[in-house]
């Protein structure tokens, strides 16, 4: 029995010892963990704290080179696309905002252009279940003379019917009211693939298309090639064409990406910095040198040769 206890005794002893250690060695090793941990917290905040002062910098920046652009474009586009006319062309998923930004700078207070109007390209216009309805429509709608290549799709015919409406790159043509027009136009309003407002029948001699802000999902491949189809349509009837958008349209399933991938990005000039005072500058420009013949991609994005025409062109009044 003695034994018994002393045995419980000295068990009970170690524990405590044991635990009394463990206490006092955490107690030790406490005070300089916890001095690195503050260290390192501190470090961590100030290292924020000037990421922070960087942002606030770079917007500070970003705003006065915003401003910059926005207050001398008047005077940098000054007459330069006088005589002109431009139809706006809008994809699904495209910014009003910046339709509407780039209309103001084509216009008498601008490059002196005249905006026919605007062409919204509807959804359905690009769903799988509506290809057989749009070749339909394009056989029946082309204009006399007017012939389809064998290997032609619905949408190269689609495009090259609708361009017919729009544009012209015959100056005495432009700006004139034209029925066949109006009927095309008023034909694919009445199957929901395109809304408009303005005039842009009476046929313009260059186009804008403004491509969407978030690349397309399910089909994208598709729904790209048939936008380009019609870019591409719009600067062969006209005098020039131009896809304009934000840098997420140069990126992977972009619509500017996809057209500076294929064979008409050698005739369709693109810019990818629209959501930009200065991008919109450069899309004018960009306008400018299709009506010299030249084509040009201008942005930051992937497949853009610079940010804007080198040289720029040259007012014209």
């Amino acid at each position: 029995m003695i034994d018994f206890r002393y045995h419980l005794v000295s068990l009970v002893a170690v524990f405590l010892a044991l635990a009394v250690g463990l206490v006092l060695g955490a107690t030790a090793l406490s005070d300089p963990l916890l001095g690195t941990l503050k260290k390192e917290a501190a470090a961590a905040g100030k290292r924020n704290e000037e990421l922070r002062a960087r942002q606030r910098e770079l917007q500070r920046q970003s705003d006065g080179e915003e401003q910059f652009a926005r207050t001398l474009a008047p005077q940098l586009l000054a007459g330069r696309l006088k005589n002109q006319s431009v139809v706006l062309i809008e994809t699904p998923g495209a910014g009003q905002e910046s339709l509407d930004r780039i209309a103001e700078l084509l216009g008498d207070k601008g490059a002196g252009a005249t905006v026919t109007g605007r062409v919204t390209v509807q959804k359905k216009y690009l769903d799988d279940d509506q290809v057989a309805t749009v070749d339909q429509l394009a056989e029946q709608l082309r204009p006399a003379g007017m012939t389809f290549s064998g290997n032609a799709g619905p949408y190269d015919k689609a495009a090259r019917v609708l361009a017919a409406a729009l544009v012209t790159d015959d100056a005495s043509e432009a700006l004139r009211d034209d029925a066949s027009g109006k009927s095309i136009l008023e034909a694919f309003k009445s199957a929901g693939f395109v809304t408009t407002s303005g005039k842009p029948a009476q046929h313009a001699t260059l186009a804008v298309m403004v491509a969407p802000s978030s690349p397309y999902q399910d089909g994208a491949d598709a729904d790209n090639k048939a936008l380009i189809a019609l870019a591409d349509a719009l600067d062969a009837a006209g005098r020039g064409s131009v896809v304009a958008g934000p840098l997420t349209a140069a990126g992977e399933g972009g619509l500017i990406a996809a057209l500076r991938d294929s064979e008409a990005g050698e005739r369709v000039s693109s810019v990818d910095a629209i959501d930009y005072s200065s991008g919109r500058i450069v899309t004018v420009l960009a306008l400018q040198e299709q009506l010299a013949g030249r084509t040009g991609h201008f942005g930051t994005g992937d497949g853009a040769g610079s940010y804007l025409p080198s040289p720029a062109p040259g007012g014209s009044g």
